[in-house]
């Protein structure tokens, strides 16, 4: 009985803190092993489509490659993206930032550049930046699935919420039931505290790519966050070999905020994130394109 009280007692505090703006925050800032990674479909050149994150390929030993193809010629668009996407994947988000932003300025008016530089803006933290580079990325005559996902990504970073859902909601009527897209939204409820109905939208995800392991720890934290414990360390779980499943419920417990350490590392994640959300606010009403 103790032990349940403690539990309900832990989930009405962390869902009345900004915990659960960090824990979006940081699965909107990218993939990491083991954690609650945004899933949004990808962005740029088939380097995006077969990243280097999944592909076996060695990122550092990309880093080297292509970096040496960049700044042999900055304005080699292929290369340029390519480059950022391996820095993304070793971590190395700002110095990713700032390679496609000067292949964006040498490469005017090129949509995928502004796509990859806009993807790489909103993995580093800099969610009106990047909502405003992706705007250039594509148009309301043409408009891009996936950018108006990431782009919802970043309002909710912004805790403009329902600015974030229009920009879903006009993802879906390009791609109706695409499981990243359904992904970000029940995040999306998940950050205002609507569990119900974000564990509805991520068990429609799951149920459309039932493999994707993101989306699997997405409704895990869903389900965790509304006290079924055992039921989210079985979502996270299933299907996976020992060692990987045991890390996707430490993960998942520190998220969760169970056990001394994890709840330390929650809270540096609460701190750190919170720092960035609140720089990177600015409430202006933009829409989408649709």
């Amino acid at each position: 009985m103790k032990s349940t009280m403690r539990r309900q007692s832990c989930l009405a505090r962390l869902l009345a803190s900004s915990t659960v703006t960090a824990m979006l925050a940081i699965g909107l800032g990218g993939c990491q092993t083991a954690a609650i990674s945004d899933v949004t479909g990808s962005l740029g050149a088939k380097a995006e489509t077969k990243s280097e994150k999944h592909s076996g390929t060695d990122p550092h030993r990309t880093v080297e490659v292509y970096g040496e193809r960049f700044r042999a010629n900055p304005k080699d668009a292929d290369a340029a993206l390519r480059y950022g996407l391996a820095l993304r994947a070793i971590g190395q988000r700002a110095q990713a930032v700032a390679v496609l932003e000067r292949a964006a300025i040498l490469n005017p008016g090129n949509k995928v550049v502004l796509a990859g530089w806009g993807r790489a803006l909103a993995e580093n933290g800099q969610s009106q930046q990047a909502f405003d580079v992706l705007s250039r990325a594509h148009t309301p005559a043409s408009p891009d699935w996936r950018i108006l996902s990431v782009q919802g990504t970043t309002l909710d970073k912004l805790g403009r919420h329902d600015d974030a859902r229009r920009y879903y909601a006009s993802a879906l009527r390009i791609m109706p039931d695409e499981p990243s897209v359904l992904s970000n939204l029940g995040m999306s409820y998940v950050l205002t505290k609507e569990l119900p109905k974000a564990e509805e939208t991520l068990r429609r995800a799951h149920a459309g790519a039932p493999v994707d392991s993101r989306i699997r720890q997405n409704l895990a934290l869903a389900v965790g966050l509304q006290g079924r414990f055992d039921e989210a360390e079985n979502i996270v779980k299933a299907d996976l070999p020992i060692d990987e499943a045991a890390a996707n419920v430490a993960y998942l417990k520190q998220m969760l905020g169970r056990g001394g350490d994890a709840r330390v590392g929650a809270a540096d994640n609460v701190r750190r994130n919170s720092r960035r959300s609140r720089a990177d606010s600015d409430p202006r009403p933009d829409r989408p394109v649709s």
